[in-house]
């Protein structure tokens, strides 16, 4: 068959030399955009109490230890108390030790007396790091005089509201979730592939996700390819992780 130019032309026909080249493969597979589990977090109060204040609502932007909620916790307040009076226990039992300590030496008491008294301090400085440790455990610290039973609920890392379950004069209990936070920098793209790709679809690969009800896309990294195909589907998972700096 012989074209004339203008032929050739009209119909995109190029030439070119042959040579060696790399031959990308490309296939196209239904997929749902999903929070970054690893990047995403419940938030309980680890205490029971009643809510004071709710200081975020949903779809807010939040930051790293910001406020959510204060609730007051009777159980909060009962373990600062310890800690107060533990605190109180080892400073007499430091001021016993130094006086006793100095008698010692002064050959005034017997050494039993010394022994005794060391012995008062440390497990009076082993209370207080029990106190204080279990304090922290539940992320509070020792508290100001008069608002003991206070409890601040914070963010445990800069992100978005995506759900919130709480409302002013509430009871909650420990393990309610009270909010949960995502960090959207990032999402993940969710991605069935069926067993006959999955030679192509590898971890560390590149991929451009597009959206099928509005236009838009990303290019991301294949972070994730699953091992095992569904029964039903005959499919297995990959995941892409997207940035989503917007």
């Amino acid at each position: 068959v012989e074209l004339t130019e203008a032929q050739i032309q009209a119909a995109g026909i190029t030439l070119a030399t042959a040579q060696p080249a790399r031959i990308q493969s490309r296939i196209e597979l239904p997929g749902e955009i999903a929070f970054n589990a690893d990047r995403t977090a419940t938030v309980v109060p680890r205490l029971a109490g009643v809510v004071e204040a709710v200081r975020a609502d949903l779809g807010a932007q939040v930051k790293k230890d910001q406020v959510l909620a204060v609730i007051a916790s009777p159980e909060l307040a009962e373990r600062r108390s310890t800690l107060a009076g533990a605190q109180k226990r080892l400073a007499l039992a430091q001021t016993t030790y130094e006086r006793e300590k100095s008698l010692w030496e002064e050959q005034i008491s017997a050494k039993q007396d010394y022994l005794q008294a060391q012995q008062a301090l440390r497990e009076a400085e082993l209370a207080v790091a029990n106190a204080r440790e279990q304090l922290q455990a539940f992320g509070a610290d020792a508290g100001e005089p008069g608002r003991l039973s206070r409890y601040e609920i914070r963010a445990p890392f800069d992100g978005m509201v995506i759900e919130k379950d709480v409302t002013l004069g509430e009871a909650v209990s420990a393990d309610a979730k009270l909010f949960r936070i995502s960090d959207l920098s990032t999402v993940w793209a969710d991605i069935a592939v069926p067993a006959k790709a999955l030679d192509v679809v590898q971890v560390g690969g590149k991929a451009n996700v597009k959206a099928t009800a509005f236009d838009s896309s990303a290019e991301g990294t294949i972070s994730y390819v699953g091992s095992l195909v569904g029964q039903q589907t005959r499919a297995a998972k990959a995941r892409i992780t997207l940035p989503n700096p917007g």
